[in-house]
């Protein structure tokens, strides 16, 4: 028997925008069946025509706005929405900040977890905030170009503004992609396998000022060299490092494993709390440096560490955590997979005179299990593991060591709420509301602070 849907694909219609996914699509319902409409806002009354159907669910185009939400912001430049650039460039930033709160709040309501949940905390200015970029290059009717994929495809649109990049490092992009036409450097083809460059990398330091220029290539050869490095040093006035990144493989993985020096340093500085770090190509750093101060003053002071406390970081990354506790702490032991970031960490550390932090290579799971069967009893447990949230062997571990606080900075809240279920069951509750940051202004992200402390001593 073949399903009834309650609409068909190219049907045009009329309705009413009740609810925006964490995607930042509107949701217009037909029976409760639920159709996902993009750059469309809850209150708002639009035409729009079917464009895909399936059992559960179905995509939309809007075509006309019979009203408008008050929370609308008139993009001008609708490539933001297309890309996923700024999926919510089209909402006001107050209702943004809303929008991230009630994500939490809807999803802990789902898990039947009566907590609380702060206002958000936004920032002052909530573009052009990030201090790392990302570009493909590609060719595109013959002309090499450099821009964002359109949302779901790889079909490169180009851009020179990226809206919520620091304008410093959109003006290196172009300077760098108008120095790659000029010497003709072919553009990596996904198809083909063929071509020297794939991405351009730009990173600077928010309070140093320091830009690196990663150009990261399919070939060892680079053509052209000597006049490449020469003409983008000229063209970037506040360059230290500009580095050759291979990566040999058909892969969609970013950057390959090894890294050449074409000119200046191999790594930029920058400072996050007072303190210095190093980055390099390769580093896992926060790309927005002023709300990543926020959260991580937030999980220090819920933490309420006076000096005397033994904390444990896990996925501590080059240490940025890690070191802005230590200044707080007796002892921080920190554990990160990637080996390179362990060294970042511990190079950090030695940059910092910070001498009470020791850092490992290791699973995180593991090493919480290795620690605990050493007698190691922290006082705090910092967690702020990947978008898959916390192994279960890591819970495990906790539960037997058994530390007073667990902190648990969260940059997926449906991992989050998970895990804060299983948290209880080895004996940890919420005791403060979950503090919302926005690391991430103008896009769906949102990173999140939670104390959980010890019921059953």
């Amino acid at each position: 028997m073949k399903l009834q849907l309650p609409v068909h694909k190219n049907e045009h219609r009329t309705g009413t925008v009740t609810d925006l996914t964490y995607e930042g699509n509107g949701v217009i319902k037909v029976d409760h069946y639920p159709i996902f409409i993009p750059n469309a806002l809850p209150g708002e009354t639009i035409e729009y025509v079917v464009t895909k159907v399936s059992k559960n669910f179905a995509w939309g185009r809007a075509l006309a706005w019979q009203t408008k939400s008050a929370d609308r912001v008139e993009l001008a430049d609708q490539r933001y929405l297309q890309t996923g650039i700024a999926p919510l460039g089209h909402l006001s930033y107050p209702a943004q900040l809303k929008f991230k709160q009630k994500l939490l709040v809807d999803l802990l309501a789902k898990a039947h977890l009566p907590l609380e949940v702060a206002p958000t905390l936004g920032m002052k200015t909530p573009v052009r905030y990030r201090n790392k970029a990302q570009v493909p290059v590609k060719l595109i009717r013959g002309r090499l170009e450099t821009g964002f994929y359109k949302r779901g495809s790889h079909d490169l649109v180009p851009i020179e503004d990226f809206l919520i990049q620091d304008p410093v490092i959109d003006q290196t992009i172009v300077a760098v992609r108008d120095v790659l036409r000029r010497h003709q450097i072919p553009a990596y083809d996904e198809q083909t396998g063929r071509g020297v460059i794939r991405t351009v990398m730009v990173r600077r330091g928010y309070y140093s000022h320091e830009v690196m220029v990663v150009l990261i290539t399919k070939t060892k050869h680079l053509p052209a060299q000597q006049a490449l490095i020469a003409e983008i040093v000229a063209a970037v006035p506040e360059l230290k490092s500009l580095v050759q990144n291979i990566n040999e493989k058909q892969t969609n993985k970013l950057l390959g494993d090894q890294n050449r020096v074409l000119w200046g340093q191999a790594t930029i500085n920058d400072q996050l709390l007072g303190i210095d770090f190093k980055i390099s190509p390769l580093s896992f750093y926060q790309v927005n440096p002023q709300q990543t101060e926020k959260l991580y003053q937030t999980a220090i002071e819920q933490a309420k560490l006076d000096g005397s406390q033994t904390v444990i970081d896990a996925y501590c990354g080059i240490g940025t955590i890690s070191l802005a506790v230590a200044k707080h702490a007796k002892k921080v032991y920190g554990v990160e997979i990637v080996p390179a970031a362990i060294a970042d960490a511990k190079q950090n550390a030695a940059l910092n005179g910070i001498d009470n932090a020791e850092f490992v290579v290791g699973k995180a799971e593991e090493q919480m299990a290795k620690w605990q069967a050493a007698g190691l009893k922290p006082d705090v447990l910092i967690v702020d593991p990947p978008r898959k949230g916390l192994a279960e062997s890591l819970i495990e571990a906790a539960g037997v060591m058994g530390p007073q606080k667990i902190i648990y900075v969260s940059c997926n809240p449906a991992t989050l709420v998970r895990d804060l279920q299983r948290l209880a069951a080895v004996g940890y509750q919420v005791t403060q509301p979950i503090q919302p940051v926005d690391q991430f202004p103008q896009t769906t992200h949102v990173e999140s602070v939670t104390v959980l402390e010890r019921t059953d001593k």
